[in-house]
């Protein structure tokens, strides 16, 4: 167990806690942190944004995609390009119009799919699950599946590579804060799924070490007729997670957690009131990404801390540089202007660098890194 370095210091002119009562003449805050938000940090008071730069050069550098622009996608999910991808994670866009005619698995890790638009019937090992707009939905590694989109299904799918998703440590708040577990919904075997056990062939495709394997059998092997125990595909709807809010402090996206991984973290962003307190920050505050690649996936609603950026696409900051909210979101949120947030966004946090996948090129906005810049 690490034990960082600790010797609390202060110089200069800073406010007596972070987030909140600015001095005047350095209302720009940066939070520099380890670990994500739970390791040391210092908090910086500057005159100018630190996101206030003039030009850019190299690799390194804040990205962002038009999902909305992928139209000819495969009737796999083993087929679509990767996104974005480590050791640890797969970062894929799939769009499903038709029933899937073959059978699913993945022997690489736990997948987890976030319904972006339409809604359907995902039929697997565990029974029939109806999905929509808005679900999570949690299948474990080597679960067999399938999708019958009534309207057509725009999915997000991050793969957890040889691991599992669990539930985060709600500490102080309890184990029915953010959401009740009670809300969690299972498939059930009900006498839809029964009806679909026919003797007909059936082939499920295995995604194994980024391969995939064909297993044919001569009947449905969907054939269950009943089960019990505490492992199975899980469905949560971004409308059951009540936020933790604080009228006087701007909470971390940690206070956000959906899901976990050993590696990575899915947080979902849900509409709330913004801080009432006159002098709390009001936006998500400037910081380093020291530790930690940041990807958000934009659902639905306004994005109160982006400007030019829509629902189905997908911004990338990775590690090494600071980053926060636009100018003009920040200025808004300095005057208080709005009362509400009503964004939707999922963010994945990976704690090792994500490669960018081959696809990127036709969809990437390539000026994305001068949105910064003051407006002309």
């Amino acid at each position: 167990m690490r034990k960082w370095i600790s010797y609390p210091r202060q110089q200069g002119r800073v406010s007596r806690q972070a987030h909140a009562d600015f001095p005047e003449e350095g209302i720009y805050e940066r939070e520099l942190g380890r670990s994500g938000f739970f390791g040391p940090a210092s908090h910086m008071h500057h005159r100018h944004a630190p996101t206030g730069w003039s030009h850019w050069e190299g690799p390194l550098r804040p990205r962002a995609f038009d999902c909305n622009k992928l139209n000819a996608l495969p009737v796999s999910p083993w087929e679509t390009p990767v996104l974005l991808h480590n050791a640890h994670c797969q970062y894929r866009i799939w769009k499903c119009e038709h029933p899937m005619e073959h059978l699913v698995r993945n022997a690489d890790g736990d997948e987890l799919l976030f319904v972006h638009e339409g809604k359907g019937q995902l039929f697997c090992d565990y029974g029939r699950l109806e999905v929509q707009e808005g679900d999570y939905v949690v299948i474990p590694r080597g679960t067999m599946w399938r999708l019958e989109p009534t309207e057509s299904l725009f999915l997000l799918m991050i793969e957890a590579t040889n691991d599992a998703y669990g539930l985060p440590e709600k500490g102080l708040v309890g184990n029915h804060a953010i959401f009740d577990p009670a809300v969690l919904e299972t498939p059930a075997i009900d006498d839809v799924f029964l009806q679909q056990q026919t003797e007909d062939p059936w082939q499920v495709h295995i995604k194994c070490r980024n391969q995939v394997s064909i297993v044919s059998f001569p009947y449905n092997p969907l054939d269950a007729l009943g089960w019990h125990g505490d492992l199975s595909v899980v469905r949560l709807n971004w409308r059951d997670i009540r936020p933790l809010m604080s009228h006087r402090y701007h909470l971390p996206p940690s206070a956000h957690t959906t899901f976990v991984a050993q590696r990575f973290v899915i947080c979902t962003f849900v509409p709330r009131p913004i801080e009432s307190d006159p002098g709390a920050l009001k936006v998500p505050f400037y910081h380093n990404n020291d530790d930690y690649d940041e990807v958000l996936f934009y659902h639905a609603g306004e994005f109160f801390s982006r400007d030019n950026i829509d629902s189905g696409m997908v911004t990338f900051h990775p590690a090494g540089f600071t980053h926060g909210p636009h100018p003009k979101a920040y200025q808004a949120g300095r005057e208080y202007s709005k009362k509400f947030t009503n964004e939707v966004a999922v963010m994945l946090d990976t704690r090792d660098a994500l490669e960018i996948g081959s696809m990127v090129s036709d969809i990437e906005n390539s000026e994305y890194v001068n949105s910064w810049l003051p407006k002309k």
